[in-house]
């Protein structure tokens, strides 16, 4: 039971921070692709610095290991250059509702993996669609902009790679989670080094934000969401899992003045509590304890 307090904290703390990303990505003033990279720049040295001082050091990895880390590693880092590149579009609460599509996403790639998905499920995929369909009718109030289809697409384009990320990870159980977070940053690293602008080593450059993006939404949040799974069951994760979206939206609310209007409000609602039905496996007849859906972590 002590176990299962502890775990409750470590992932509502992760998702608190997750919610936070957007803001700091937005107050950076800084191009998509420099932020992704410095984010994976300064989140490998601190998930090394964790891996080095925890009970799981690094141990060899076969080739087929390593390829998949790698190409789990591009996956996720294409979805956050498309993902903040949605919040330079769209605000990032009607993002992050978007990016929640990213569990239908999951069991669309595991169909096409020969993997079984029951009627129930089948129900939220169409729920969800519905909340997109209605989300995306908003746009005939014609006050959008010409990017804001565009962020729509955006959003979905990462939470696609976000699911693709996920897919991989799932044949990487033998690896610790934090070994493959790490091997995945530092294939940003390597990604990104050819397009990332030399800092400016003013007192005007970014560093505060850039820090915390790796610091804090990178290494300390990941070490949080990996141990906090490791405590919790599938049930108590995918529950908690919603803290981020909410944190999300009412961040964007607070610091940009940003919110959704009804009809977004509607279709974003229809999207979360599809996801919701989805993860917690709501109508689902099975044993107690089988995993569903995915945990979202920026």
């Amino acid at each position: 039971m002590q176990d299962i307090h502890k775990g409750v904290w470590q992932m509502g703390l992760a998702m608190l921070i997750s919610g936070s990303i957007g803001a700091f990505v937005l107050l950076s003033g800084l191009p998509v692709t420099d932020v992704v990279f410095w984010r994976c720049a300064i989140g490998a040295v601190t998930l090394f610095t964790f891996i080095r001082f925890s009970k799981k050091p690094f141990s060899a990895l076969s080739r087929a290991s390593l390829a998949l880390a790698v190409i789990g590693g591009v996956a996720l880092v294409v979805n956050w250059l498309l993902l903040f590149a949605a919040y330079t579009r769209i605000s990032i609460g009607l993002s992050t509702v978007v990016y929640n599509t990213q569990p239908f996403m999951l069991v669309m790639m595991g169909m096409l993996l020969g993997e079984r998905v029951s009627l129930v499920k089948w129900g939220w995929l169409l729920l969800a669609f519905a909340g997109v369909v209605i989300l995306l009718s908003s746009e005939l109030d014609g006050e959008h902009g010409e990017g804001w289809l565009a962020g729509i697409g955006l959003a979905m384009g990462a939470a696609f790679f976000y699911a693709l990320t996920a897919i991989i990870a799932r044949r990487l159980k033998s690896v610790a989670p934090q070994h493959i977070a790490f091997i995945q940053v530092v294939t940003g690293v390597i990604m990104l080094l050819p397009f990332v602008n030399q800092p400016a080593f003013s007192a005007d450059f970014p560093w505060p934000m850039l820090l915390t993006l790796g610091v804090v939404h990178t290494g300390i949040m990941y070490q949080l969401l990996y141990s906090a799974i490791q405590k919790l069951p599938t049930p108590i994760t995918g529950s908690l899992s919603f803290i981020y979206p909410v944190v999300a939206i009412i961040v964007d609310t607070v610091v940009f003045g940003h919110s959704l209007n009804i009809t977004q409000l509607a279709g974003g609602a229809l999207i979360l509590f599809a996801a919701a039905g989805n993860n917690l496996g709501w109508g689902e007849k099975k044993p107690r304890g089988c995993g569903v859906g995915i945990k979202s972590a920026n």
